[in-house]
């Protein structure tokens, strides 16, 4: 069979295929349209793939005459195997969504309006932006905060459910995610703890999720700062349940987020985190979940009652001894660090002795000898100096640990 050769202008300068569905961006260049959306609004690229200028609008023209030069020189070709491909279909503009959302504000029409704007979502990432440009990710919110008084024995409404979905679809950018933050003067934080307070497990996963990329999005200290005691408890709740290993990330990453600020470290406690997160840890071996817990089991034990319920787990001491040098760097320098604030503020004579037992006094021992970060050897090095009168010479360190012993 002859080869065919295709027009250069008819291929995609990203993917180097042919074409389907032509757009102009704003620096003149044509791409195809699945390649450039993935460049622009997945990898949130404000730059030209060609030309490397910046991009003044991210709005996509579709090139019309190309596409239709493309299609007639498949059709000539169909003898040598070239396929026609079909006229793809215009994407959805910003009215049919401001038309949507207004009959979604009708109660008789609210599900059927929020399900096809879940099926429009999930077409491709042009549709989520334009969704979020017409004030979507707003109306959503307002469907979460106003059904929350529309409640049943099991739970919430499902237009709730249906909202919270599509706004966690969304992906929504930073400036949206703020903007869900003002939402209703601050009440759509609020309706998210209920929603993990009383929702379906899919509800209170799509909740924290959603509120884990608001916190990452948030440069207001006072919103971390005016949290209350029922976001911990219900947070810790979602980690204790396990609702999946998203939702699982998803509440270790917003509680760290969350902890640096004000008396949020003893929120954190008193809803029991810490014991919830060395449950975890016993049963955990994946690396990043694991550097998570420890992060947040070290921001936590920054607080007298953090440290006070460390101490209470018959394997909280012990499981964290264990974890270092056997997860990661970050891992082992946390691990460490929560080990020195017990032994500068909580070393009781027991708690002392306890450490010793555990293997706690060798493992610190083992730092000094390997390659782990000056940090953690400094703290692991500060310990050993604290304790050095009841550990130096104990029976319980190995000979060969023990001429690593700081004097």
């Amino acid at each position: 069979m002859e080869e065919i050769q295709v027009p250069p202008y008819f291929i995609c300068p990203i993917s180097l295929e042919m074409m389907k569905d032509p757009v102009t961006i704003s620096t003149g260049i044509t791409y195809d349209r699945e390649n450039i959306e993935r460049w622009i609004f997945s990898a949130r690229n404000n730059t030209c793939p060609v030309t490397k200028q910046s991009l003044t609008s991210i709005e996509l023209t579709p090139n019309v005459t190309l596409r239709r030069f493309i299609q007639s020189w498949c059709t000539l070709n169909a003898s040598h195997g070239i396929e026609r491909f079909p006229t793809p279909k215009p994407p959805v503009s910003k009215a049919q969504i401001l038309k949507l959302m207004k009959e979604a504000k009708s109660g008789e029409m609210q599900m059927k309006s929020l399900k096809t704007l879940r099926s429009i979502a999930s077409v491709n990432d042009a549709n989520k932006r334009c969704m979020e440009s017409a004030g979507a990710a707003e109306f959503l919110a307002s469907v979460v905060i106003d059904s929350s008084d529309a409640l049943d024995e099991e739970g919430f409404t499902s237009t709730k459910d249906e909202a919270l979905s599509i706004l966690y679809q969304l992906k929504l950018s930073e400036d949206g995610l703020r903007s869900l933050i003002a939402s209703g003067n601050g009440e759509f934080i609020e309706s998210l703890t209920r929603v993990m307070q009383r929702g379906s497990y899919e509800s209170r996963a799509y909740a924290v999720m959603l509120m884990k990329d608001m916190f990452e999005a948030s440069t207001l200290p006072a919103l971390f700062s005016s949290l209350k005691k029922e976001f911990f408890a219900q947070v810790v709740r979602v980690l204790r349940d396990e609702i999946s290993q998203k939702a699982t990330k998803a509440s270790l990453q917003a509680l760290a987020h969350a902890c640096p600020f004000g008396r949020n470290r003893v929120k954190a406690a008193e809803a029991g985190a810490v014991r919830v997160l060395v449950d975890l840890l016993l049963d955990s071996s994946e690396k990043r979940t694991c550097e998570l817990m420890l992060i947040l089991l070290d921001q936590i034990c920054q607080s007298a009652e953090g440290r006070a319920e460390l101490l209470n787990h018959p394997g909280g001491l012990a499981i964290v001894s264990k974890k270092i040098l056997r997860v990661s760097k970050v891992g082992s320098e946390r691990a460490i660090k929560i080990l020195h604030s017990i032994s500068k503020f909580s070393s009781t004579q027991s708690v002392v002795q306890e450490m010793l037992s555990l293997g706690v006094v060798a493992k610190l021992c083992l730092v000094l000898q390997v390659e782990c970060g000056s940090k953690a050897k400094d703290r692991a090095r500060d310990i050993l100096k604290i304790h050095a009168k009841p550990w130096r010479n104990s029976p319980c360190i190995p000979m060969n640990l023990l001429s690593s012993y700081p004097f």
